[in-house]
């Protein structure tokens, strides 16, 4: 975490950067400059390293950290954000800059993410019931930290030695993240080739596959998916396996399961991954390479707040420049409107 944080220090401060500018025809000129949010509300669950991830980039984009953990984490919370008011108040901040509900009960977390005028951006890290939650009570604006219901897509032209490896990793890193891959949708062209080699890996990793029909034609130990099945985010040692005729079908069960979070493809063909990137609509588009791939960290953001699923705002991991708006700035010399 202390690596993290110090990772943070390190990158550019956002606020201030003038995002572009022009010159009008009378003189004016016009640019957007970035300034921070305000208050930032993050409501989360577990995994206390949040708390040092969210305090951090928060602070560095000029923003207070207004935060909301688990009970499951409290003591742990309670400890890392009296170092990091300490830290702040040794810099000649006020300490205030990054607070923490103590007060874990459903009640509060709804009384927080009711806090209009006080809160000025909330933003969710949790599982399904907390976005519910959010979703049927918050009156702060909010970027909305989704569900990662990710699709790897095996194109006909792939390198299948590629395929595998980015699969296995894609699937086995890590189960219970968001950016883990929960579905793999291969061409029919390459389904012989491929099925039986990709199944062995993943077994032997303690993978449950669960395929369509023509997925259990190859691989006869693949257990039926159900449409269920293609629509969850299983965040565990469960894949769902899907064979498609062309890269429409492959676009097209995209477009219908996935929760705009991370989609991958591995192809040697350029046009193929051209329209992939173009078509499918995600957060974050991949190619040939894996899924786990989109976090913070691993993109050069230093860390993430969360990963946004919205279009609006932020899109995709939110780091130090997504923690922060835009102004306008208009420099004139007299110029009055005719």
């Amino acid at each position: 975490m202390a690596a993290g944080l110090r990772g943070v220090a390190t990158l550019a401060d956002p606020v201030g950067e003038v995002v572009d500018g022009w010159v009008r025809p009378n003189g004016l000129r016009v640019s957007r400059q970035r300034v921070p949010l305000g208050v930032v509300g993050v409501i989360y669950e577990n995994r206390p390293n949040v708390t040092g991830d969210a305090a951090g980039l928060c602070l560095k984009a000029g923003n207070a950290a207004f935060l909301r953990g688990s009970s499951s984490a409290l003591a742990s919370n309670q400890a890392i954000v009296a170092i990091l008011r300490r830290a702040v108040d040794k810099a000649g901040r006020p300490a205030d800059a990054v607070a923490l509900v103590e007060d874990t009960s459903h009640e509060t977390a709804v009384a927080f993410m009711r806090l209009r005028g006080l809160i000025d951006c909330l933003i969710p890290r949790g599982g399904p019931a907390l976005i519910a939650s959010l979703l049927e009570n918050a009156t702060v604006p909010y970027v909305l930290d989704g569900d990662g219901n990710c699709h790897v897509y095996i194109d006909a032209a792939a390198d299948l030695s590629m395929a595998r490896d980015i699969v296995v990793n894609a699937k086995t890193h890590r189960f219970g993240v968001c950016n883990a891959a929960e579905s793999i949708l291969v061409h029919a062209d390459v389904a012989s080739a491929f099925l039986p080699v990709m199944a062995s890996a993943l077994v032997a990793a303690g993978v449950e596959l669960r395929g369509d029909e023509r997925v259990r034609a190859v691989v006869p130990g693949a257990a039926p998916a159900s449409e269920s099945d293609f629509a969850t985010e299983f965040l565990g040692p469960i894949v769902a396996v899907g064979v498609v005729d062309d890269l429409d079908g492959a676009i097209d069960h995209i477009a219908r399961f996935s929760s705009g979070h991370s989609e991958a493809i591995v192809t040697t063909d350029v046009r193929a991954a051209d329209r992939f990137v173009a078509e499918v609509d995600a957060a974050a588009v991949l190619v040939n390479a894996s899924t786990r791939f989109v976090d913070g960290e691993e993109l050069g953001l230093g860390a993430e707040v969360g990963i946004s699923t919205q279009k609006l705002h932020a899109r995709g991991p939110m780091g130090v420049r997504e923690l922060t708006s835009v102004k306008w700035v208009v420099r004139g010399d007299g110029q009055v409107r005719q």
